[in-house]
């Protein structure tokens, strides 16, 4: 008597039959992206051979070709990256001048800094205890850098440099920045003449020129109108120029995230009894924002960049360490590549976060329409 056991083993032993046709869909939808047309499949084996050519080339200078051991003498000779470089230079190159001993409280506050940022990249974590967190993060990071406190030396702002300065500049740029930027793009779209005009006076003036005559202005200008035997600190002069910049810049982003509002959102929130700043808190602010998204990415990668121009005022900014670097009568002429190098995928790897978090905002606040 067949049992239903053996009717499935006799099925388990069967030789499955495999649709041809349904292979060759598959093969079709996946090649087709690459191939489709003739030109298409030129251009895809173009640029394939443009990949491989590079990857190539970089491998053979990173590794094959790369100069390990045996320090500037052996680099000269070397036909590939000089590793010994970024062993002798590379502490120089991310904390300057900053003192040699001193290091690890640099790197302690960046790190707390740089996972304060992590965590409030996570949506879940939005909330108020996150202004608590920046509070202790802010206090901590200037005890750290600047000491003076606690059994800890004093360092003084002129011996702040390196890649913890264009942090610090950027970031308390673009965080005090932005509600200056936001306020002001309100001022732009209000109804009182007065406000507006000042407004549009401000933002137009700032975005008319370029940031480096900012700099030059806030570094030279300014304390030739300050009263004799008040200073002001080189580093805030910069730090304020620099927060005025970014937040002219992000109120006409946030203007034009307004501005693609539609009219109904503003009548739907006066109908509900919402004044004037509630009904921007709750309705029309965060869809703006939103919509401002990718601008204001855009803006923050530009000034994270831009930060370099704080050399033409005495600052040493990352970039500015990497070339001071290569001054080094030991390594002149030797590593001038591994410098740059270096120095491009440092600024490559923060963009490029920066972007990736951007889309992934874009994503989860979409999913708030469906």
């Amino acid at each position: 008597m067949t049992t239903a056991t053996d009717i499935a083993e006799a099925q388990l032993k069967m030789p499955v039959r495999r649709d041809p046709g349904v292979e060759r869909r598959l093969l079709h939808r996946t090649l087709k992206p690459l191939i489709g047309t003739p030109v298409n499949a030129v251009i895809t084996l173009v640029c394939l051979w443009v990949m491989w050519l590079g990857l190539k080339g970089a491998y053979g200078w990173l590794v094959t070709r790369a100069v390990t051991e045996g320090g500037a003498q052996a680099c000269k000779v070397g036909q590939g990256a000089c590793w010994p470089y970024y062993e002798a230079k590379l502490r120089f190159m991310i904390f300057g001048v900053y003192p040699y001993d001193e290091h690890w409280r640099v790197a302690l506050a960046m790190a707390l800094f740089l996972g304060a940022i992590a965590i409030s990249m996570i949506p879940r974590f939005w909330s108020g205890k996150l202004l608590v967190l920046w509070a202790f993060i802010i206090v901590a990071t200037g005890v750290l850098i600047s000491g003076g406190v606690f059994g800890l030396s004093y360092v003084p702002t002129t011996q702040w440099s390196g890649l913890p300065l264009s942090f610090l500049l950027s970031a308390v740029g673009l965080a005090l920045g932005f509600p200056l930027g936001v306020v002001l793009a309100l001022a732009r779209s209000s109804k009182l003449p007065a406000i507006r005009v000042i407004a549009i006076v401000f933002i137009e003036v700032i975005r008319g020129v370029p940031l480096i005559s900012i700099l030059f202005m806030a570094s030279v200008m300014l304390p030739l109108f300050m009263p004799s035997g008040v200073t002001v600190d080189k580093l805030l002069r910069a730090q304020i120029a620099i927060i005025i910049f970014a937040a002219a810049y992000i109120a006409e982003a946030v203007r034009g995230g307004l501005q693609a509002i539609p009219r109904g959102q503003h009548e739907a929130a006066s109908a509900m009894g919402l004044h004037y700043w509630q009904s921007m808190r709750f309705v029309v602010l965060p869809q703006a924002l939103k919509v401002a998204i990718p601008p204001l990415v855009n803006i923050s990668i530009g000034f994270f960049q831009d930060t370099t121009l704080v050399t033409i005022i005495g600052l040493l900014d990352f970039l500015s360490t990497v070339r001071t670097a290569m001054t080094d009568p030991n390594w002149v002429g030797i590593a001038v590549l591994e410098g740059y190098v270096f120095a491009a995928v440092v600024f490559l790897v923060f963009s490029y976060g920066m972007g990736a978090y951007s889309r992934f905002l874009e994503r989860r606040m979409r999913l708030g329409y469906d």
